[in-house]
């Protein structure tokens, strides 16, 4: 087998690789246009803004939206706190409940936190051992003084992906704004805004190659569902978000969305046979394995996998030189067990033998094969040693 000379990297739910295409777009921007956009009355300032312009359309057309409802932001976790808060405060005191999803990412669990704090009330909808919540469990929760219900549509520790389709279809029927996290999808499933009931969308650029510290926030144009917002400034990117954009980084997530939309069906043939393939040869020479989520709707490029009798610490320390994780990068100060995994019916013991396996546009045959040859000699060394 011929092996890499390098660690293999295959946490490409944590982070993603910066692709070369969008470092060039990114590099003028931070030199000969160093421009702030808001400055209009010079063509330093207009060159600046022309690159954050196309930015904004690059990410409306990849999921086919308009300009004007692309908000740029900071990442993920800021635009899911101004769509959860914002919106919520925008409709207090008329509508004071929220509806969200035991198994969404911390920033939204914790936003719906704070929202109780003030005085809302929220509904966590369980999931099923897919991983999925129940449709009709979603419907009954829905009352007259729903705000805003928020499901994430890929989730980021077991990949399995949610109907949103069917959510803003209920959503609409019951005239509730519909929110989702779609940092883990964005670029890698087609989402088609003209098609889907999603009000807002929160996306994020270093999860589709682009770089870190950079996000937007879709909002479907239209006034009622407008959030107020969190903190004030200059009143950029329509008065819901002041402060200087960063024309580098903006041009960044726009590169990196037209890639992401131009590759997409290449990117999912070839991390779907990395997947399979890495599956079959898990599976193929070792027992008491395990897929955590959904086995027909999921992403695959997300795998995680439970190992009975083998605990992920102790695995991790067999594979010093592949990059793997257990679950959110976001929360890996929290000493607690996925709330994701305990969601889904796994006790402690088995989420501690739990591990996610992500493999991305990057990966190669031959770093998931000597990956697999590492991670099935690991596990048989350290069952025998028990």
């Amino acid at each position: 087998m011929t092996k890499t000379k390098h660690p293999i990297y295959l946490d490409y739910q944590a982070t993603t690789p910066l692709d070369p295409r969008v470092l060039d777009t990114m590099m003028p921007y931070f030199t000969e246009k160093f421009g702030n956009p808001h400055a209009t009355n010079h063509r330093f300032g207009w060159e600046a803004e022309a690159g954050v312009q196309l930015a904004r359309e690059q990410v409306a057309n990849l999921i086919g939206a308009g300009s004007e409802e692309i908000i740029f932001t900071s990442g993920a976790t800021e635009s899911n706190n101004i769509a959860l808060k914002g919106l919520a405060y925008s409709l207090y005191p008329d509508k004071n409940h929220i509806i969200t999803a035991m198994t969404e990412h911390s920033c939204v669990l914790e936003s719906c936190k704070s929202l109780e704090r003030s005085g809302f009330k929220v509904t966590y909808l369980p999931v099923d051992a897919d991983g999925l919540i129940r449709l009709d469990e979603l419907t009954d929760a829905i009352t007259a003084k729903t705000a805003l219900v928020s499901i994430m549509t890929l989730n980021n520790e077991i990949g399995v992906l949610q109907d949103v389709k069917a959510i803003g279809e209920i959503c609409a029927a019951s005239q509730v704004a519909f929110h989702t996290d779609a940092a883990q999808a964005i670029g890698k499933i087609p989402l088609d805004m003209a098609n889907l009931n999603i009000d807002l969308m929160s996306i994020s650029s270093h999860k589709i190659y682009g770089p870190k510290g950079m996000g937007a926030l879709y909002i479907r144009n239209n006034p009622a569902i407008w959030p107020l917002a969190l903190f004030d400034g200059g009143g950029q990117e329509r008065g819901l978000r002041s402060g200087t954009l960063s024309p580098a980084l903006c041009v960044g997530l726009g590169t990196a969305c037209k890639i992401s939309g131009q590759d997409m069906g290449k990117d999912s043939d070839h991390i779907t046979m990395l997947s399979e393939k890495l599956t079959s040869l898990i599976m193929g020479k070792l027992t008491g394995v395990h897929l955590n989520g959904s086995k027909e709707k999921r992403y695959p490029g997300n795998l995680n996998f439970f190992f009975e009798g083998v605990k992920a610490d102790s695995l991790f320390r067999e594979l010093r030189n592949i990059a793997l994780s257990t679950g959110s990068a976001c929360a890996t100060e929290k000493p607690e067990p996925s709330h994701v995994l305990s969601a889904i019916g796994l006790n402690k013991k088995q989420i501690e033998c739990s591990i996610r396996i992500g493999i991305g546009r990057m990966t190669t045959i031959v770093e998931i094969d000597q990956a697999a040859d590492q991670i099935i000699t690991s596990i048989l060394k350290i069952r025998a040693s028990l």
